[in-house]
């Protein structure tokens, strides 16, 4: 249900329209900026359940509600990305354009400046204090951009660090295989492995295994065959020439608006919503919550703006946006009494990504991916890391005689977010040296032993401290229980990698926080249903 009016608002160059949209929809001037008003549609619409996000977590989180009889409205920011064999949906990632930044992020990532005119594109750079955190927009959320490392912790790397109240026996044998067949999980084939392409994965396995190292083939949400097609000239290169790390155009890759959401909306009860931007949430005097959201173009501009009214609300934006309404919320007053915990416990999972250059290997100017092996170095529970070979292409045609090395462990440096009255905005604080014992004390020293003597490792990190895999700022136990349930907060849900404890167990996060929200929604399902979730 729904019904339009008009009122003034920000539009998406907002500085130059010079007001600002307080949650109460009262529009307000910045000091020193002339004002320019522009008249646009205020919508009011209710619904039973509202989704915010369609990542993991959020895609889920839909699928099991809808199985469930639940009508679900999903609200994404960014825009959907359909592929196809020799689509050109996605931006080549040695030939960047506006699809690559999402309108609003920093133009200067890793290091390097990206002037592009202002899109709805993948990614966007948070930036904090000593770190950057990369998160992704769009349907499907990281799984988008993500490799597709698919890894499962083992069970002493899980039971020291997260709680035991989760049952790892249970997420064993029925949520982790769940989430692996969901996403239809797959090794690389030897046939692919021992071609040409594949030199810079062959030489990154026999490095590994000659430092005495553990080596393993890595689950992968992909068709292989579709990249054994391209090496038979069936289609044009986007797994087998590195450049499909930004999205593979060829179609192939199950993440999970193919997956999840797909399933999810072919039951009928599920709607998504693209280009609505959530920009505060609010707990109504009956109990029930409001989200203002605004709905934006290409461009960023502000289209319409929208006030939702749900019985229940599930947070599933990523675990920065996430993170960032609840303190928003906190600290304006929208929503009293939330845990004291929100914004504490924020962890990078250890993330590293060092270029690998050796001028005596030959790596090839054609690497294929996106993600063949990996040694996972995870005895010690509490210091566990694991590190991976990623390709890269040729840039312009150039062979760098390089590659790429990733590592992500276990880590007890931890952050925090500060709300910035100013900024309206939660800012995130991380102690500089954060992540250093497992960085400098167990994945430097691996990544430096694979490579060799000979070889050059550039640390980005060192250089522009970043994350791909942020975690934690509504952590279970302190914020939320096991089930993503706030406390105190009938009705409001935390399903996304905010829930995680600050990292995964020496695993990137996918996998862990699926298979988490898969058992988070059995139980939200039986105890839930038919009180705060009414069905359609």
């Amino acid at each position: 249900m729904q019904h339009v009016t008009r009122r003034s608002f920000l539009t998406g160059a907002a500085a130059a329209a010079g007001l600002v949209l307080t949650a109460g929809g009262a529009a307000q001037a910045v000091p020193g900026i002339p004002a320019r008003v522009n008249t646009v549609p205020l919508t009011h619409e209710e619904h039973g359940v509202v989704v915010v996000g369609t990542g993991f977590g959020g895609g889920v989180t839909a699928l099991r509600l809808a199985q469930a009889g639940i009508r679900v409205h999903m609200l994404e920011r960014g825009i959907r990305w359909p592929t196809g064999p020799n689509a050109n949906t996605f931006p080549r990632v040695d030939n960047p354009d506006k699809r690559f930044l999402w309108h609003r992020s920093n133009p200067e990532v890793f290091g390097r400046r990206l002037a592009f005119e202002p899109y709805t594109g993948l990614v966007e750079a948070v930036v904090g204090e000593n770190m950057t955190a990369l998160c992704a927009a769009g349907v499907g959320g990281g799984s988008l951009v993500y490799q597709g490392m698919s890894l499962q912790p083992s069970e002493s790397v899980f039971a020291a660090n997260f709680p035991g109240e989760l049952d790892w026996g249970l997420l064993d044998r029925v949520h982790y295989p769940r989430v692996a067949q969901m996403l239809r999980l797959a090794v690389a084939p030897d046939e692919l492995v021992a071609s040409p392409n594949y030199a810079t994965s062959r030489i990154f396995a026999e490095r590994a295994r000659n430092a005495g190292l553990p080596v393993d083939k890595i689950p992968m949400p992909i068709d292989w065959n579709f990249a054994l097609a391209e090496l038979r000239g069936e289609m044009a290169p986007a797994y087998t020439d590195g450049s499909g790390a930004m999205g593979v155009n060829n179609g192939g890759k199950h993440s999970v608006d193919v997956t999840y959401i797909a399933e999810a909306e072919a039951t009928g009860l599920v709607t998504v919503a693209t280009q609505h931007e959530v920009t505060d949430i609010e707990r109504r005097k009956d109990g029930r919550w409001t989200v203002h959201v605004n709905h934006i173009d290409t461009s960023g501009t502000v289209v319409e703006n929208k006030i939702l009214t749900t019985d229940a609300l599930v947070l599933s934006a990523g675990t920065m946006n996430t993170t960032r309404l609840l303190m928003k919320a906190a600290a304006k007053g929208l929503v009293p009494d939330l845990p004291e915990g929100i914004g504490q416990g924020w962890g990078s999972n250890a993330d590293r990504i060092y270029l690998w250059t050796n001028l005596e290997e030959e790596f090839g100017l054609v690497q294929g991916g996106p993600v063949v092996y990996g040694s996972k170095n995870w005895n010690d529970p509490h210091a566990a890391f694991t590190v991976i070979q990623a390709s890269i292409p040729g840039f312009h045609g150039i062979d760098m005689r390089s590659t790429v090395m990733v590592g992500f462990g276990v880590s007890e440096g931890r952050g925090h977010f500060v709300y910035d009255a100013g900024r309206d905005d939660a800012v995130l604080r991380w102690p500089h040296e954060g992540d250093s014992s497992v960085q400098t004390g167990c994945i430097d020293p691996t990544v430096r032993r694979i490579a060799g003597e000979r070889s050059i490792l550039t640390d980005t990190n060192a250089i522009v401290p970043s994350t791909w895999h942020p975690l934690g700022g509504a952590s279970m136990g302190t914020v939320c229980d096991l089930e993503g349930r706030v406390l105190g907060q009938r009705g409001l849900y935390v399903l996304d990698g905010a829930l995680m404890p600050g990292n995964t167990a020496a695993c990137n996060p996918s996998m862990t926080i699926a298979a988490i929200v898969e058992r988070a929604l059995d139980d939200i399902v039986a105890r839930d249903v038919g009180t705060v979730f009414r069905a359609a």
